[in-house]
């Protein structure tokens, strides 16, 4: 999957980044190299969901699926 993202200069210094297709999805780094790391935790936390909340039935199957 390609995600786009916006990367912008921070103010104090380092980055700060956003995902638009998933709102409210940002982080920063110090460096690029720091960012793109922190960008990989953010977009895997923003998309996970726990399933443990969701009522599953007897027919129901989960899968993962790469897009």
């Amino acid at each position: 999957m390609n995600i786009k993202v916006l990367v912008h200069k921070a103010e104090e210094g380092g980055y700060w980044a956003e995902v638009p297709s998933i709102p409210g999805c940002t982080t920063q780094g110090e460096d690029l190299k720091e960012l793109l790391s922190n960008l990989h935790d953010a977009i895997e936390g923003c998309l996970s969901i726990d399933i443990s909340n969701i009522e599953i039935g007897k027919e129901d199957t989960i899968m993962d699926i790469v897009v």
